[in-house]
């Protein structure tokens, strides 16, 4: 073929292929529609079907377009929650703060109470992290539970709510376990007895107790260390912490009367 040829052939590969990309994007352009209402009729139909990237086109416009209007509220929401579903917690968030800002009368105001703790929530690193995003969350729980009482997510929130306080006991947990490494036993013995007191309804609170009773042992208060070891043993038969309760006890026991 000569370079002529092969010229026209590039060129024609190359205009077959933006046909079909123009084709396969053609098969997305989103409908004309005649009202709002219209408009936001379809995004809620795309967001209940799960199609939150068309739904978000949707639902930017309808919002841009329709202030002041009767529905907006309900477009923020959903244009929140389609945020929410595809784990853009700050814009979910935003838009869940706009509606109770600016919407707080709002039928879908509870709704977005609830799920601007989530946003919240997902904004949040793990235990490891800093935890500033997880006591908004607990926050926003909170404040939903007490504006919107016998909501149907009520019970969803207290879930959460805990859910929050666990991560945050856990942070303090894994402080607490670091001093002793490091044998501070005072500063390990201070946040162990944080846990217990505001954090002593969690799964954490277990490991906490254990972890001040070593941080009195650390600080020679054997007799106080093998008290609170008997009450793991005692609280927590069974388990593997009271194993590991009695087996420090007994140590801590040997080297008493040693």
């Amino acid at each position: 073929m000569t370079r002529s040829r092969l010229g026209w052939a590039w060129r024609g590969a190359l205009a077959s292929l933006a046909l079909d990309v123009l084709a396969g994007c053609g098969a997305h352009v989103l409908p004309t529609f005649h009202s709002e209402s219209e408009r936001l009729r379809v995004a809620r139909e795309r967001h209940d079907a799960g199609d939150c990237a068309e739904a978000i086109l949707l639902l930017k416009t309808y919002v841009l377009n329709a202030v002041g209007t009767a529905q907006v509220d309900e477009g923020i929401y959903l244009l929140g929650d389609c945020y929410l579903r595809t784990k853009e917690w700050t814009l979910a968030a935003g838009e869940f703060e706009r509606l109770l800002r600016d919407y707080p009368e709002s039928d879908s105001s509870a709704a977005a109470s609830f799920a601007l703790g989530s946003a919240l929530y997902g904004q949040a690193g793990k235990a490891d992290f800093d935890q500033e995003y997880t006591v908004k969350a607990l926050e926003q729980w909170r404040a939903y539970l007490r504006d919107h009482p016998g909501d149907w997510r009520n019970a969803e929130a207290e879930r959460k709510v805990m859910a929050a306080r666990t991560r945050l006991a856990t942070k303090l947990l894994r402080t607490g376990n670091l001093y002793l490494k490091l044998k501070l036993w005072e500063p390990g013995r201070v946040y162990f007895q944080k846990i217990v007191d505001e954090y002593g309804d969690t799964s954490v609170d277990p490991e906490a107790r254990f972890g001040l009773a070593l941080s009195e042992a650390g600080r020679g208060r054997h007799r106080e260390a093998i008290d609170q070891l008997k009450q793991i043993e005692e609280r927590y038969t069974g388990q593997e912490i009271a194993a590991r309760a009695a087996q420090n006890r007994k140590r801590l026991e040997r080297k008493s009367r040693s």
